[in-house]
């Protein structure tokens, strides 16, 4: 756990501006459906980049998550297909700066949000540590493409009548720029908004606001890293964001679940023994996921899997928990499911470092439970944490265990993107 410097902390609100987007040309390419992704780290790979770069020649896999012998290979190449695709027309600039109104739609689900260039020195909250390799990584992809592939998703907190909410309505009632399904159901819209004044209402109102990290902690400090790398003022000083009123468009929290490699299910287990409460489960997967929220209600709780059965982890030993986790940080981190997890379960009864090599991160619990079972290891399922306690730590400056939370509807990436070579004028 880590706590920012709170003399540091930002308090004067959201900067944002607009830029020229650069989007794909729908005659060149078999839909537009078909070119998007999900956020990189939400692809699973190597499944996923195989079937999304099969979808279509031109999928913005090929340049979120490249592929190379070597990762700068990878960055390289990224940064030869971007080019590549302006020079043939697939990715075309828009005539002039816009902000983008960003609408997700399924049978249950309406989320709009408001895509532009941020300021990096805005009232932003994370709420998420980073894994340095992971920042690095991006930071290499940013600088050789040069260019923002993929929106952060950012929550703030409106109120009836805003400006910005007025301006989101009006736009969603104009016919979009375009209408696409993925895959997944969901139907995306996108709206450019260039008149000045409504530009102007929309960022004079976000200056009184600050911002959640929902989406995107790894990608925010690869923009502050770079925009340490570059003088100022420079495209670097902005980044680019989704930012969604959740008190008019709630945001959903899942979880993000483990896959120890190379434990065996019977290995992490008979660890266990005298640390936790271990219940075996009949399954299938939903219903094993159905009992872990009806016991992550009383306290701390895992699901174990990987092998075929199910093993409920509930009740860690109070003495353990002392020993493991920190007495000194907010009772709420240390409730933590991330923060039990990575203290007491990984570091102290398994002893597995925290490193790619060893454990896994997915968004979906079979995914996860397939990958275990692939590397011969265990996959540890968890519960959602609730919103509101992520924010409120996030307002005491308090850093949660990397990957603890997963924030959505995400943003699909290749709906819109930020090139830095044309968005130059400061």
């Amino acid at each position: 756990m880590t706590t920012t410097d709170k003399a540091e902390r930002n308090t004067t609100g959201l900067s944002l501006r607009p830029f020229r987007g650069l989007r794909y040309d729908p005659d060149r390419v078999s839909s537009l459906a078909a070119v998007t992704s999900p956020p990189y780290d939400v692809v699973v790979r190597p499944e996923g980049v195989r079937h999304l770069q099969t979808a279509d020649p031109h999928n913005v896999v090929r340049l979120i998550l490249p592929t190379g012998e070597h990762p700068r290979d990878g960055h390289q190449l990224a940064a030869r297909t971007l080019r590549q695709w302006q020079a043939d027309g697939i990715l075309v600039p828009d005539p002039e700066p816009a902000l983008y109104v960003y609408e997700q739609r399924t049978d249950d689900t309406l989320q709009r949000g408001v895509i532009g260039g941020l300021a990096l020195d805005g009232a932003v909250l994370p709420h998420e540590n980073v894994m340095p390799g992971v920042v690095a990584d991006r930071a290499d992809l940013m600088r050789a493409t040069a260019a923002n592939l993929e929106p952060l998703l950012l929550a703030y907190r409106g109120s009836p009548g805003m400006a910005t909410a007025l301006a989101v309505e009006r736009t969603a009632g104009h016919a979009p720029l375009f209408t696409t399904t993925t895959e997944d159901g969901v139907q995306h819209r996108l709206w450019a908004v260039t008149h000045p004044r409504e530009i102007a209402s929309i960022t004079a109102e976000l200056t009184g606001h600050q911002a959640l990290i929902a989406d995107g902690h790894h990608r925010w400090a690869t923009y502050q890293r770079l925009r340490r790398d570059h003088p100022s003022p420079s495209p670097w000083d902005f980044g680019l964001v989704l930012l969604v009123d959740s008190a008019r468009y709630p945001l959903r929290v899942r979880a993000i679940h483990r896959v120890v490699r190379h434990l065996p299910v019977p290995d992490a287990l008979a660890a266990l023994d005298g640390v936790f409460r271990v219940r075996p489960l009949p399954g299938p997967l939903d219903d094993a996921l159905a009992e872990l929220a009806v016991a992550a209600g009383r306290g701390n709780a895992f699901l174990l899997a990987g092998d075929g059965s199910y093993h409920l982890l509930t009740s860690p030993d109070p003495a353990a928990l002392r020993d493991a986790v920190p007495a000194g940080p907010p009772e709420s981190w240390r409730r933590l499911d991330a923060t039990v997890l990575h203290r007491l379960l990984l570091d102290r009864v398994w002893g597995i470092p925290d490193s790619p090599d060893r454990v896994g991160y997915l968004h979906n619990a079979t995914a996860a439970e397939q990958q275990a079972a692939q590397h011969k290891g265990c996959a540890v399922l968890m519960h959602p944490v609730e919103e509101d306690v992520v924010r409120e730590l996030a307002e005491q400056g308090v850093m949660m265990p990397h990957k603890s939370t997963s924030f959505g509807p995400k943003p699909a990436s290749g709906l819109v993107l930020r090139s830095l070579e044309l968005d130059q004028v400061f």
